[in-house]
């Protein structure tokens, strides 16, 4: 009996190494994949294709968020980037939410930035109001808005942008305030991927000497590159996925299905905008020709900036990253803030 029972706790070992070897990410790929080659060959190297194409185009925004994120780690200025993120609350999601209105990340291109940010030790207000605002608008959506919707829509839209990164970071700090959104990262990322937040990231009070010369010092140049395959690893897994979700929804999702939901005047048609493009597979300079038509054929403009606003925020792909890096709370957030703030920017617009 001795024998047996060594014998099942080594198998159980096993086996739980081998669980934690499979990750869950590629093996959801991978079994879509099977999927789709059996049931739909043409569509699974179609997918596979668009899904090569957009790790392709994001590869500037992974690389330089996940080479920062691990300078930083390295040469210890983690400490210094978080505290000039410090000072008055209010002043700083107002800074975080027009900062991230203005620059040029997309809904999954700032997922990697987001990380780096909280890895870094950057409270949680200033991250959100910085991820919500950030993929609305940019200087050159700003300009292909304007001339696809005029420009009084451009104006419009970057001002919701900012409002909703400011209902965010004002949302989170009123959350705070009763105990809510602490430790916003998952707990598997404090210990395997990223190594970011709790015990993993370093204190705000931390007064270690940094080392800028990172490549100067052996041991610094390998924990660079630790850091950086980690983090990539991590990230580049979830957006394989996410990608691949993208090709499905743009293959099979039918673009008449959303045109018929959304048109139409009054509230409601605000509402099922915003909840049609939380999950809508368009990103934003798709979206554009489309909600342009879509108005010009009677669809209020109040819900085609509902939609724009709320796919912008959390389509399909960047709700996958946003729920693989944070806890469920804060993914929760995300998604109302997006939903909240899209209605309310669309309603807003209509009312002008």
């Amino acid at each position: 009996m001795a024998y047996i029972t060594a014998a099942a706790a080594h198998l159980g070992k096993g086996g739980a190494r081998l669980t934690r070897s499979l990750d869950p990410a590629w093996l959801a790929t991978a079994a879509i994949l099977a999927l789709l080659a059996l049931a739909d060959r043409s569509q699974a190297a179609l997918s596979a294709g668009f899904v090569i194409d957009s790790a392709i185009g994001i590869l500037p925004f992974l690389g330089f968020a996940v080479a920062a994120a691990a300078y930083a780690k390295a040469s210890g200025s983690d400490a210094l980037i978080a505290r000039a993120f410090q000072g008055n609350p209010v002043r700083m999601v107002v800074v975080a939410a027009v900062v991230g209105a203005l620059s040029p990340f997309c809904s999954c291109g700032v997922i990697p930035l987001v990380a780096a940010l909280l890895a870094m030790g950057v409270p949680l207000a200033a991250v959100m109001a910085f991820w919500l605002a950030s993929p609305i608008m940019d200087p050159s959506m700003f300009l292909l808005t304007a001339a696809t919707l005029g420009t009084p829509f451009a104006i419009a839209k970057t001002v919701a942008a900012i409002g909703l990164g400011m209902l965010g970071g004002y949302g989170v700090l009123a959350g705070q305030r009763v105990g809510l959104f602490t430790n916003p990262l998952r707990a598997n990322l404090l210990r395997d991927d990223i190594a970011v937040g709790g015990c993993g990231s370093p204190s705000l009070d931390d007064r270690d000497i940094v080392h800028w010369a990172v490549w100067s010092a052996p041991e610094r140049r390998a924990k660079f590159a630790r850091e950086a395959a980690a983090s990539l690893a991590f990230l580049g897994k979830w957006l394989v996925l996410a990608f691949l979700l993208e090709s499905l929804m743009m293959a099979y999702v039918p673009a008449d299905l959303i045109a018929s939901a959304v048109g139409g005047d009054g509230v409601l048609p605000v509402v099922a905008a915003a909840l049609f493009g939380i999950p809508a597979y368009f990103n934003g300079y798709a979206a554009l020709p489309l909600v342009s038509g879509l108005i010009e054929s009677g669809m209020a403009p109040g819900a085609g900036m509902a939609f724009l606003v709320a796919g912008g925020v959390s389509c399909i792909p960047a709700a996958i990253a946003v729920f693989a890096l944070v806890r469920a709370p804060v993914f929760a957030a995300y998604l109302a803030f997006a939903l909240i703030g899209s209605v309310a920017a669309g309603l807003a617009y209509g009312l002008v």
